[in-house]
C-alpha cells in the first residue's frame, strides 16, 4: 500500500447537504414547533427498528420536512459472527420508510457468539481483515441495494497483528468493497492522541473520493489518555482539525453528534454554525449554503 497523491479539492460536490444535527428525542417539540435552520438530520437507526409508536411518528414529521441520514451501531460488520439478517431485514425496512439519502455503520465489530456487546470494537489491520470485511461490505450493500457509509472509531488498544496503518486499511477497505466514509474528526483526534500518531497525516492519506459525511463531537481529556464520550462541546483542537480536513476534502456533509449531557437544541444549533463559519471562512460553502 502506497501514499495517496494530493489532487485538488473541489468547491462542491452533488451529494453535499450541508450542515446538519443528529435528531434526539429531547429535541422532537421544538424541532417541530420552530422548524429551525438546519439543512439535514442524521438519525440512530436501532431508535426507529421498531413497529410502531412515538419514535415513528415523530420521525415521519421530522421526514416531512428535512432530508434525512441513517447511522447504525449494531451491524458489526467486522464480527466472524454470521452476518445478522434479522438486523438487516429490519434495517431495509426503515429505509424504504425513511428514504435516507444514505445509511451509515461503523468499521468494527460489535457483537461475539451473537452476544451485543453494544461498544464499538475496533480491528486487526491485516490483508486477512480486510478480505473479511471487504466480502461482508459486498453482502450487505448488495441486499441493502446501495453503497454504505462506515466510521473510523475511537480506539484504546492497538493488535500486534496490524501490518499497515488506519488509513492505509480504510483506503483498501473502501477501493475493494465500493463503500464510503464517513469521517469522524473527532474519532481521529481521539486515537491519535491514545496511540501517538500524526492526526493531520491520518487526514492527509485518506482517498479524497471516499469521504461522504464528517463527524464532529466532544470527548473526556485524561492527559494521558482520551475517551470518546460524546457528552462535552467541540473542543478547539478538534475545529481546528476540521479545519485541516476542510482544506483536503472540500465540501463534505457535516453534523455535530450530541449523545449524553444533551443541551437545549439552540446550543447544539449554535456548534453547527460554528462549523459552517468555519467553511464559510474558506469559501467552500458559500454558494448554496451561506
Amino acid at each position: 500500500m502506497t501514499s495517496l497523491t494530493h489532487i485538488d479539492v473541489p468547491k462542491m460536490n452533488e451529494n453535499f447537504l450541508g450542515f446538519g444535527l443528529g435528531l434526539r428525542s429531547q429535541h422532537y417539540d421544538y424541532i417541530l414547533s420552530n422548524q429551525p435552520t438546519v439543512d439535514w438530520f442524521e438519525i440512530l437507526s436501532e431508535n426507529y427498528m421498531v413497529d410502531g409508536g412515538k419514535p415513528l411518528y415523530y420521525l415521519d414529521a421530522v421526514a416531512e420536512q428535512y432530508p434525512l441520514v441513517m447511522h447504525g451501531v449494531s451491524m458489526s460488520i467486522g464480527s466472524t459472527d454470521e452476518l445478522n439478517w434479522s438486523y438487516l431485514e429490519k434495517l431495509k425496512t426503515l429505509i424504504n420508510r425513511v428514504k435516507p439519502r444514505w445509511i451509515s455503520d461503523h468499521m468494527c465489530w460489535t457483537s461475539a457468539n451473537q452476544i451485543n456487546s453494544h461498544d464499538l470494537l475496533p480491528l486487526p489491520y491485516t490483508e486477512d481483515t480486510i478480505e473479511h470485511l471487504v466480502n461482508r461490505i459486498k453482502q450487505v450493500q448488495d441486499y441493502l441495494e446501495q453503497p454504505i457509509l462506515l466510521e473510523n472509531v475511537s480506539s484504546y488498544l492497538t493488535y500486534r497483528e496490524s501490518n499497515t496503518t488506519e488509513w492505509e486499511f480504510l483506503n483498501e477497505i473502501t477501493r475493494q468493497s465500493g463503500c464510503l466514509l464517513l469521517l469522524d474528526i473527532n474519532n481521529i483526534y481521539v486515537s491519535a492522541r491514545n496511540h501517538g500518531f500524526d492526526a493531520k497525516t491520518f487526514i492527509n492519506e485518506i482517498d479524497q473520493t471516499s469521504v461522504r459525511q464528517f463527524h464532529l463531537a466532544g470527548h473526556s481529556d485524561f492527559g494521558t489518555h482520551v475517551i470518546d464520550t460524546h457528552d462535552h462541546d467541540v473542543c478547539q483542537s478538534v475545529w481546528d482539525l476540521y479545519d485541516h480536513a476542510l482544506d483536503r476534502f472540500g465540501a463534505v456533509s457535516t453534523m455535530i453528534e450530541r449523545d449524553d449531557n444533551i443541551p437545549d437544541f439552540p446550543e447544539l444549533l449554535a456548534e453547527m454554525e460554528h462549523a459552517k463559519q468555519i467553511a464559510n471562512i474558506k469559501g467552500i460553502f458559500l454558494d448554496n449554503h451561506a
